[in-house]
């Protein structure tokens, strides 16, 4: 199974920075910039043809792809042999203006977000199906005592209902954690719905330091209604089925998710089961290694389908979409700098190749459809991801190279070749930094599961 999430990651991947360099691609040959090999996947060419001075590849390594155009290393040979300017070769990357190489490095991180829009679109188009809990809440200081959590200064109660946040209606619970998980620090104005009286609080979520999410210290209320059994598991060999309601755990009632987990948690020495199926009572029990171990059963969900919208309409929709996860992608880095755990918070290429793989298998293994759907929209995630972090003023990435040609334009004259190579000194230094703690953060992630 690892490897089969590690290929699909791979190819997943794969695709989003091919769709990077294609859009260098088509850009230089707008521009008139010659581009001498254009190759998808890394590594030995293992096939290539050229056509009309284009020498296309395809490499050994299933991943990502570059686009290598006529003069876009001069710099690298005007340092190595400290000369003190260029003289570009005709049609080559230096001998175009500024604002062509501006245009050249800002349409990868373009075709990216296009991209994006296009996946949402046509996942907004067909619909698909969204797996939720309720809007109702259990607080987290039931399962944690002595601790306080913003919801229980907020005057919140195990059993609301979240209806409003800041103005805006709630009805499932993937909306709360959405909008709390972008808030950290931010007050927030709820609406809640106590058995049928109105009232209103107002919230602050923390930090978590290990996620770089906010929390306010609640969970979700699941009926504990058994949605899915994992074959040859204890509550498999134990005779429970999909669609028991667990109604009491030795003597004790259960009225949701939560009641269940308390018990199981005080590791009683028998773990008996009282539930209804088809309107009968039954009864089962777990010895004490099946209570230590995973029960191998999942609660129900709330399953809904989006509605299928019209090609206008859904072309609306990606776009709202895209730019809202573009906008809290450049929100959520800012959240770098306040102190959060940058091990656990940032995903280096080797675990973001694991999710795309891991999203893929899970969500083709409960179907087709809800494995294109769970697969098309990580995609889209990282597709913005990958927009937002080339468009950053950083050296050697896109957008620290639209600066250079930026100051370039002002001052109508090439930059020095030795600010350049600082410049893209310290590019090197910083990514190759913040790579490192990726990197062992991907090693901990694995250690960890």
């Amino acid at each position: 199974m690892l490897l089969i999430n590690i290929l699909l990651g791979l190819i997943g991947l794969g695709v989003v920075v091919f769709i990077h360099e294609l859009g260098h691609f088509l850009a230089a040959r707008l521009v008139k910039i010659e581009v001498e090999a254009f190759s998808i996947g890394w590594g030995k060419p293992i096939l290539k043809k050229k056509i009309k001075n284009v020498e296309y590849r395809l490499g050994m390594f299933p991943a990502g792809g570059y686009c290598k155009m006529k003069g876009d290393s001069d710099y690298n040979v005007v340092w190595e042999n400290r000369k003190k300017g260029i003289d570009p070769e005709p049609d080559s990357y230096h001998a175009a203006t500024p604002l062509a190489r501006g245009i050249v490095c800002f349409a990868g991180p373009l075709f990216n977000f296009i991209f994006a829009i296009l996946l949402l679109s046509i996942l907004w188009g067909f619909g698909f199906e969204i797996n939720t809990l309720e809007n109702k809440i259990v607080l987290y200081s039931e399962l944690t005592p002595g601790q306080t959590y913003p919801a229980d200064d907020a005057g919140l109660q195990t059993g609301d209902r979240i209806i409003g946040i800041n103005g805006r209606e709630i009805s499932y619970a993937h909306e709360i954690q959405e909008t709390t998980s972008l808030n950290p620090n931010t007050p927030m104005d709820l609406t809640i719905d106590r058995n049928g009286q109105i009232i209103t609080t107002s919230v602050t979520p923390y930090l978590d330091r290990s996620s770089g999410a906010g929390r306010i210290g609640i969970s979700f209320w699941a009926y504990p209604v058994i949605g899915s059994i994992v074959h040859g598991s204890a509550a498999e060999r134990a005779g429970l089925m999909q669609g028991d309601l667990i109604t009491k755990v030795n003597g004790i009632s259960v009225q949701n998710n939560i009641d269940f987990l308390l018990i199981r948690e005080q590791r009683p020495p028998e773990f008996i089961v009282e539930y209804e199926r088809a309107g009968s009572r039954r009864e089962t029990s777990f010895t004490p290694a099946d209570i230590e171990g995973e029960l191998g059963f999942s609660w129900a969900v709330i399953n809904y389908h989006t509605p299928r919208l019209s090609v206008p309409a859904a072309i609306v929709k990606g776009v709202e979409e895209g730019y809202k996860t573009f906008a809290a992608s450049i929100k959520s880095l800012r959240l770098l700098f306040m102190g959060i755990d940058l091990t656990q918070a940032v995903s280096g290429p080797v675990r973001i190749t694991y999710m795309i793989g891991d999203i893929a298998t899970q969500g083709f293994g409960q179907g087709l459809g809800i494995g294109l759907r769970s697969t098309m929209e990580f995609l889209a995630l990282i597709s913005i991801a990958l927009c937002v972090m080339n468009l950053l003023p950083l050296p050697i990435i896109d957008g620290g190279m639209i600066i250079l040609f930026i100051v370039e334009g002002v001052r109508k004259k090439p930059l020095h070749p030795k600010a350049i190579a600082v410049f893209q000194g310290i590019g090197i230094a910083i990514i190759c930094g913040l790579l490192l703690i990726a990197v062992f953060g991907d090693i901990m992630f694995f250690i960890r599961n």
